[in-house]
C-alpha cells in the first residue's frame, strides 16, 4: 500500500519536546522532497519545515526557527520533525506531504490548496500553558 504515515503527537506542556514522524511504504521518501504541515481550528494550513530530496537543504517557517529540526533517514524511509521549546501556539494537526518535483522551499510555500504527490493523515500537537 503506497501511502505516507505521521505519529508521535500528542498532548505537552509548553516547552517540552515531541518527536514527529512520517514513514512511508510503497515508494521510496528519499527521491521526494518532503514537507511537514500544519493546521489549526479555523486557519489555513501551513508549511513549518521542509527537506529537498537531493542535497536535504532545508526550509523553516520564521515561526518555527530554532525550535523544529527536519531530517531524513532513508534506512527507515522516513522523515522526522523534532519540536523544540513547544508553545501552546503550535497546536495544530500536523501532517507530512512528498512531492517529486519541487524543492524545500517549494514544498513549504505552496498555497494551502496545493495537492502534493502524497499526503498523509495527520497527528495531533496539543501544547497546554
Amino acid at each position: 500500500q503506497v501511502q505516507l504515515v505521521e505519529s508521535g503527537g500528542g498532548p505537552v506542556q509548553a516547552g517540552g519536546s515531541l518527536r514527529l514522524s512520517c514513514a512511508a511504504s510503497g515508494f521510496r521518501l528519499d527521491r521526494y522532497a518532503v514537507g511537514w504541515f500544519r493546521q489549526a481550528p479555523r486557519k489555513e494550513r501551513e508549511g513549518v519545515a521542509c527537506i529537498s530530496s537531493s542535497d536535504e537543504t532545508t526550509y523553516y517557517d520564521d515561526s518555527v526557527k530554532g525550535r523544529f529540526t527536519i531530517v531524513r533517514d532513508n534506512v527507515q524511509n522516513a522523515v522526522y520533525l523534532q519540536m523544540n521549546s513547544l508553545k501552546p501556539e503550535d497546536t495544530a494537526v500536523y501532517y507530512c506531504a512528498a512531492e517529486l518535483l519541487l524543492d524545500a522551499e517549494g514544498v513549504c510555500l505552496q498555497a494551502p490548496g496545493y495537492e502534493y504527490d502524497y499526503w498523509g493523515q495527520g497527528t495531533q500537537v496539543s501544547v497546554s500553558s
